[in-house]
C-alpha cells in the first residue's frame, strides 16, 4: 500500500465533476495546481462553443491537465466532439455504457476516458472496452447515484475483476478525509475520488449558504424525490434539511413539473427557472428559496468542519495519509 500519482498526475487524488456547474474553472484549476484531477462538469445539453470556452478557461488559470465530466444520459455527441477537439487530459463518463468507439475516438485524440461505475457489471464492460481507469462509486456518495452497494463491499471486488490490467481503480463515496484514502488504498483503489469535500471549498461555484450547510449538517438521506421528470430513475443523496424532512413521502406520481418555481439561477451561461424538487442544487448566481432546494452532500459530510482552499484539500490528504502510512508501518515492524 502506498500513495502514488495515476494517469500521469502527480497525485491520484481526483476531484469529481459536480454538477451542474458547481466545478467551474476556478475550482478545477486549483486542484490541477496542487498536482490533483481537477474535472469540469459538461452541461446537460449541447453547448459546444460553451463547453470550448469553458475549457479555454481554465487554461488561463493553469498550465497543468485536467479533465470534464460528462453524463451519458443527457445529450452529449457534440460536447464531446467539442471535448476531444480540445485534447482535454480526461474525460470522465457517468451514467451511460460507455462504447469501444467512443473510447477509440478519444484514445486517437491523445484523452484518456474514465468511467465512474456503480457495479461490477459496469466495470466489467468498461474493462472490455479498453478505459484507461475506472472510478468506483458507493451507495455512500453525494449526488446522483447509481450502483447500490457500499464502496468498500464494491471496491476490492472491481479491484479483483481488474486484476492485472494495469488500469487503476478509483475510490469514490463518503471519502472526505486522509483516514478514507488510505482505507481505499488498502482494499486496492489507487486514488480516490472526492465530491463533496470539494464542494465545500472557496474555489467551488456553489452558493455560501449551501457550503455552510455542509457544515453545519451531518446526516444525509437516500432519496428520489428530486428530479424525478428531469432525470427519472436517478436516485439522489442529500443533506437531511427541515425541507426533505417535511417532503421526505412525496408521493410517487408527483414531480417537479407541477410545483411551484422557488427560485432562479443562471447555470453554464443560461438563464433558468428552479422548480420545488427540480434538483438543482444553489450555485453562486442563485435567488429564491435556497432552503427549499436539493443540497447533495455524501455520508461523510459530518466530517467536513471548514471550508478550504481546494489546494488545501488535495495536499492535507496526502500529507496526512502519508504519516498514517508511515505510522501503520513503524508499528508493524
Amino acid at each position: 500500500m502506498a500513495l502514488k500519482g495515476i494517469l500521469g498526475f502527480e497525485h491520484g487524488i481526483v476531484q469529481a465533476p459536480l454538477g451542474p456547474d458547481i466545478s467551474g474553472p476556478e475550482l478545477v484549476a486549483a486542484v490541477a495546481n496542487a498536482g490533483g484531477i481537477g474535472l469540469l462538469r459538461c452541461p446537460d445539453w449541447e453547448c459546444p462553443d460553451h463547453v470550448r470556452e469553458m475549457i479555454r478557461k481554465t487554461r488561463t488559470l493553469t498550465d497543468k491537465p485536467f479533465g470534464i465530466g460528462v453524463v451519458l444520459a443527457f445529450p452529449h455527441e457534440l460536447n464531446v466532439k467539442t471535448i476531444l477537439e480540445e485534447k482535454v487530459a480526461v474525460l470522465q463518463l457517468y451514467w451511460g455504457e460507455c462504447s469501444k468507439e467512443l473510447v477509440d475516438d478519444a484514445h486517437s485524440a491523445g484523452v484518456k476516458v474514465v468511467p465512474q461505475v456503480g457495479s461490477v457489471e459496469e466495470a466489467r464492460k468498461a474493462v472490455d472496452v479498453g478505459v484507461d481507469a475506472i472510478i468506483v462509486q458507493g451507495l455512500e456518495a453525494g449526488g446522483h447515484v447509481r450502483g447500490k452497494d457500499g464502496l468498500f463491499s464494491l471496491l476490492p471486488r472491481v479491484v479483483d475483476l481488474v486484476g492485472e490490467c494495469d488500469i487503476p481503480v478509483i475510490a469514490a463515496g463518503g471519502i472526505v478525509d486522509a483516514r478514507g484514502y488510505v482505507a481505499a488504498l488498502s482494499l486496492g483503489a489507487q486514488g480516490v475520488c472526492l465530491g463533496t469535500r470539494f464542494v465545500a471549498t472557496h474555489e467551488s461555484y456553489a452558493h455560501p449558504i449551501y457550503k455552510r450547510k455542509l457544515i453545519e449538517y451531518e446526516k444525509t438521506e437516500y432519496t428520489d424525490i428530486f428530479g424525478r421528470a428531469r432525470w427519472p430513475g436517478a436516485p439522489q443523496r442529500v443533506l437531511e434539511t427541515p425541507f426533505f424532512d417535511d417532503w421526505r413521502s412525496l408521493p410517487s406520481d408527483e414531480n417537479e413539473l407541477d410545483q411551484p418555481i422557488i427560485g432562479r439561477s443562471t447555470i453554464h451561461g443560461v438563464e433558468k427557472e428552479i422548480r420545488r424538487f427540480a434538483g438543482t442544487v444553489p450555485n453562486m448566481t442563485t435567488t429564491g428559496d435556497l432552503e427549499s432546494m436539493a443540497m447533495y452532500a455524501g455520508q461523510s459530510v459530518g466530517l467536513i468542519k471548514e471550508i478550504l482552499p481546494a489546494g488545501e484539500v488535495v495536499k492535507s490528504l496526502v500529507e496526512e495519509a502519508q504519516l498514517l502510512i508511515l505510522k501503520k508501518f513503524k508499528n508493524a515492524t
